[in-house]
């Protein structure tokens, strides 16, 4: 496992460890937790990039019409 230091300002750091309390985690653990949610929202748009990049408009679009249709939340485009 590594450390890293991290400069906050002290509000920000005041925030955290208020959260972290709230969360009943300390604040390693709690910047653990969110690194690992961004690093996870990091990996999931890089992934959705490239498959949109290898896919058709045309073949989204349909998806997306059927998906509004069996949600009934279809509008006009």
């Amino acid at each position: 496992m590594s450390t890293l230091t991290v400069r906050l300002p002290d509000d920000t750091h005041d925030r955290l460890r208020e959260l972290a309390r709230h969360r009943g985690v300390s604040v390693n653990k709690l910047m653990e937790e969110l690194s690992t949610i961004a690093v996870t929202q990091h990996d999931a748009e890089t992934h959705f990039r490239a498959l949109a990049a290898r896919g058709s408009v045309e073949e989204g679009l349909r998806v997306l019409d059927k998906l509004d249709a069996a949600l009934g939340t279809r509008e006009s485009r």
